[in-house]
């Protein structure tokens, strides 16, 4: 534990995710059509959707898991495909989920949310859109890919349709709709959020794990550390809309309590929720423990979900 300390403080973390958000965001720029492209609203939609800012943890999640397999063995080209897919997938659902139809916001991201900025038709379709290109991106072969590339496309396809049909992230937004206004304990609080927004989160670690063809020991242990993040970033997010303000957030702040939606800071508290975001981090951490300086971006990539203020 000690000499995983130290092979941490030697990990130049801001360096690292200056790098690689910037890689996540040239790669959502590869593969956005341009806003000349047929049809120009649409397009144009899209790429406000996508490109108007946001944490990125996901595709950062993606390249952090992609750096614990043998380096010579990794194809860079399809770990950016599937860091732009996952965080295509990501922004469909933030603008689907800002619709009247569902949380009905005004903010996202410090902007109009896109029913705002264009109409909820556009917005509607923009989510459509940006769905179907993930899965067009992650299946778009070439004739000279082998059988494994081949094999590893279709894994992460598996993958991300699974994190983000009925059993995952759209599963755990229908659960939430439901539960608006009514009770809900501790254990179907966890079930929703990990579907939710676990399901996504832990999908990015898998992509990445995938790509770097780890072992399947080593991809169980990524699912542990995925999962303990996963319900850790929406502790936090319960946190935040209780106690930020909407400028810091880039969102509506005190949406939950108004719509009187069952948070881990409605259901226990504050401080619960506080005591609880660490334990989670620990948990991640822990998960990691079989890794080397390999894992020191996921390691602070859990550092940086919990210790967020927005």
């Amino acid at each position: 534990f000690i000499n995983t300390i130290s092979d941490m403080s030697h990990f130049q973390i801001e360096a690292w995710l200056a790098s690689q958000s910037q890689r996540a965001e040239n790669a959502l720029l590869h593969y956005l059509d341009s806003e000349s492209s047929t049809p120009e609203q649409l397009h144009k939609a899209m790429r406000y959707a996508v490109l108007g800012g946001g944490k990125r943890i996901r595709p950062l999640l993606v390249y952090a898991a992609s750096e614990l397999g043998p380096k010579e063995m990794l194809e860079q080209a399809l770990v950016d495909t599937a860091a732009a897919a996952v965080e295509m997938i990501h922004a469909y659902s933030l603008v689907h989920d800002d619709l009247p139809c569902m949380d009905d916001d005004d903010l996202r991201r410090g902007r109009p949310t896109v029913h705002k900025a264009f109409d909820e038709a556009t917005a509607l379709l923009v989510g459509d859109a940006l769905q179907t290109r993930a899965f067009e991106i992650l299946s778009n072969h070439q004739e000279s890919d082998s059988p494994q590339t081949i094999a590893i496309r279709l894994a992460m396809i598996e993958a991300l349709a699974l994190a983000s049909g009925s059993k995952g992230m759209a599963g755990g937004q229908a659960i939430d709709l439901q539960h608006v206004g009514k009770k809900m304990d501790l254990l179907a609080l966890e079930q929703m959020h990990a579907m939710k927004t676990g399901a996504l989160l832990i999908c990015a670690v898998q992509l990445g794990g995938i790509a770097a063809q780890v072992s399947k020991d080593r991809l169980k242990s990524l699912q542990s550390y995925a999962q303990a993040l996963g319900l850790a970033f929406q502790v936090v997010d319960d946190i935040l809309d209780a106690t930020a303000d909407s400028a810091t957030l880039g969102k509506t702040a005190g949406k939950d309590a108004a719509q009187d939606k069952p948070t881990y800071v409605t259901l226990k508290g504050l401080d619960y929720a506080q005591e609880l975001a660490k334990e989670l981090k620990g948990r991640a951490l822990n998960s990691l423990s079989q890794f080397g300086p390999e894992a020191n971006a996921l390691r602070h990539l859990a550092d940086l979900v919990v210790d967020r203020k927005k």
